[in-house]
């Protein structure tokens, strides 16, 4: 018996190369990379909106950038809701809870692209962005409800 297996029994495997263990799923860990991955494609599209196009001169650009940017913000949010309720429920992955990450960045990429929207066109002020946020709240905590 190896000290790596008295240290963390939950690591240590047969292959040093094998990346599964008891921690998480092997399909759990590739839907994160996954999500991850495409995140990153997202965001390289959005570097090459911004970086190329002037919502001043084009205002379509403004709105193709706020909807790449609610994407990519979207996308990176799911894995990381993911994560943190895979945490807080001591590393066990329930049924439904990949679906509620999903929503959780669907709503997140929303806000921010709603918020984008309204910044480019002169309209976001404080009370309309806490009355958005208090939405998206109220929405997800009745969707989440425990029943």
């Amino acid at each position: 018996m190896g000290i790596e297996r008295v240290i963390r029994p939950w690591a240590a495997t047969a292959d040093p190369y094998d990346l599964d263990s008891l921690v998480m799923e092997a399909r759990d860990r590739l839907i994160n990379l996954a999500i991850f991955g495409a995140a990153v494609v997202v965001w390289v599209l959005v570097a090459l909106v911004v970086t190329t196009r002037d919502p001043v001169a084009d205002p379509v650009a403004g709105f193709v950038g706020s909807a790449l940017i609610g994407l990519a913000v979207g996308l990176t949010a799911t894995p990381i809701a993911w994560l943190l309720v895979f945490g807080r429920h001591r590393r066990i992955a329930y049924r439904g809870d990949w679906l509620r990450a999903g929503r959780r960045g669907a709503w997140i990429g929303l806000v921010v692209a709603i918020f984008i929207v309204l910044r480019l066109q002169g309209a976001l002020e404080l009370p309309i962005a806490l009355f958005i946020l208090a939405l998206a709240i109220v929405a997800e905590a009745t969707l989440s409800a425990e029943r």
